[in-house]
């Protein structure tokens, strides 16, 4: 029978199969994921809550109908963690914010990707940590402190998602559901050495509505691309309450993944053609990666997608969901919010309806031009981000001059506005040992090729969790 801490460690697909083969139980693998979410929690502040009880509960439950023959679907007994912003069923859904009141109030309702996973047996371990109301690509709040970085507690995870991530990264559940409204599951997934996917808006149902409209998707945080595969599978499946949702695909993720990569067209753009200055120790580690995805048989040619910066726009439509956010709070209540938080809102306030339907124009000329390239290539290469992971608690770089956390992350913002499917792989790490990530983008539906792209990188070992310090993997086992 295999140790705890081991289990830890595994992914979901082997879980799966361990479970099948009557080698473990989903009781020894929650609990080995609940010993290192609690050790997680004290080296980096991942989590909000962590419920090992009603865990542990569910596991036992799981057990029984694997040893019946009866799973009760894909995920079946495989430990989940939730970002703090997705309503789950009988857990508070704080969102980072002093103003949310947890006493008193009835959580009695799944979003639709909860919802899904709860179908396929997951089992909950906890939530994890957002900045407030997830408005920024770092994570820190006034309800619940400073997320570090597995890598260098002292270095931000990234966010908004950098619970979920860090997480991921630290055995603490093989899954993580997120939200990306901005980079927000892959700037975490490449400054913790993990894969993210932001789906095409409206593959995965979405529920409340965000109020930042359609620039926010919900995707999987996972140790590879075989298990976002999974988790996609599971996540894609229809839901009433969402009116933007997609049709269900049409096909499995996991079977598109054993396609070949050979023949794909990929453009690599170093930089966006914009003015960035991006880390030649990055440059480098991308550049590999694209040579990889060319070994395998890809047409890579260098080229740009000969777009503008979209910033301004984006900040338009995005501080104007933030101010929508807070809308209904009293003074009282806003005096407790984050001062970036506040800062962004009285900006979004103050931009007018024609300022915001000028900000779609740009958004809708983005998405066109953006499928006018997708139609010459297949699939676009980029640095997630241009630099590695810096001081936790700042939502900007010490000196970097920028004054907002969309300043140190262009890469990522513009495929939100033109809700693209686009993913964050690990490809090495810098001279501090921090991870660096590539960043796969697709054409909107291309959900499946970015996985398959993904997942060819890995299976190459092209890409891989990034190892941790040695005294990440010592975790004392401590049974119940």
């Amino acid at each position: 029978m295999a140790e705890a801490t081991d289990l830890a460690d595994c992914s979901a697909e082997r879980l799966v199969a361990g479970y099948a083969a009557g080698e473990f139980s989903p009781v020894e693998a929650v609990q080995a994921v609940i010993e290192r979410a609690r050790w997680a929690q004290e080296r980096v502040n991942a989590f909000t809550r962590i419920d090992a009880d009603e865990a542990l509960t569910a596991a036992k439950e799981s057990a029984e109908r694997w040893r019946s023959g009866r799973p009760a679907g894909l995920v079946d007994g495989v430990p989940v963690t939730v970002k703090d912003l997705i309503l789950t069923r009988g857990t508070p859904t704080l969102r980072g914010s002093r103003t949310v009141r947890e006493e008193g109030m009835v959580w009695d309702a799944d979003a639709p990707s909860v919802a899904r996973l709860r179908e396929h047996g997951a089992v909950f371990v906890g939530k994890t940590t957002t900045p407030e109301f997830g408005w920024k690509g770092v994570t820190d709040s006034p309800r619940h402190g400073v997320t570090g970085n597995p890598y260098d507690p002292s270095r931000t995870a990234g966010g908004s998602s950098g619970g979920s991530a860090a997480a991921v990264a630290l055995g603490a559940g093989p899954l993580s559901l997120g939200t990306d409204g901005g980079g927000s599951v892959r700037i975490p997934g490449s400054f913790c050495g993990i894969f993210a996917l932001k789906p095409t808006y409206g593959r995965v149902p979405l529920f409340p509505a965000s109020p930042f409209g359609t620039l926010a998707h919900v995707g999987p945080m996972t140790r590879d691309a075989a298990d976002a595969a999974l988790m996609m599978d599971v996540i894609t499946g229809s839901d009433w309450r969402d009116w933007s949702q997609l049709a269900p695909p049409a096909g499995s993720f996991r079977e598109e993944l054993t396609r070949p990569v050979a023949g794909l067209r990929v453009a690599y753009s170093p930089s966006l053609g914009w003015d960035v200055p991006v880390r030649p120790e990055i440059t480098a580690a991308v550049r590999r990666a694209v040579d990889r995805l060319a070994e395998l048989g890809a047409e890579v040619e260098e080229a740009d997608p000969g777009i503008a910066d979209p910033v301004e726009e984006f900040h338009t439509l995005w501080f104007s969901g933030a101010a929508r956010v807070v809308q209904h709070l009293s003074h009282a209540q806003r005096e407790l919010l984050d001062p970036g938080l506040k800062e962004i809102c009285a900006e979004g306030a103050r931009r007018s309806a024609l300022d915001y339907l000028a900000a779609v124009d740009v958004r809708m000329a983005l998405g066109l031009a953006m499928g006018r390239f997708h139609s010459t290539y297949d699939l676009l290469v980029t640095p997630t981000e241009p630099i590695t992971a810096f001081e936790a608690g700042a939502e900007v770089p010490a000196g970097s001059g920028h004054t907002r956390w969309t300043g140190w992350t262009p890469f990522t913002y513009p495929f939100n506005m033109t809700q693209q499917p686009a993913a964050t792989v690990p490809c090495g790490v810098d001279g501090d040992g921090l991870p660096i990530g590539v960043q796969l983008v697709g054409a909107r539906h291309a959900d499946a090729l970015v996985l398959r792209a993904a997942h060819a990188l890995y299976s190459s070992g092209a890409a891989e969790l990034p190892a941790l310090p040695r005294s990440c993997r010592q975790i004392p086992v401590v049974r119940p």
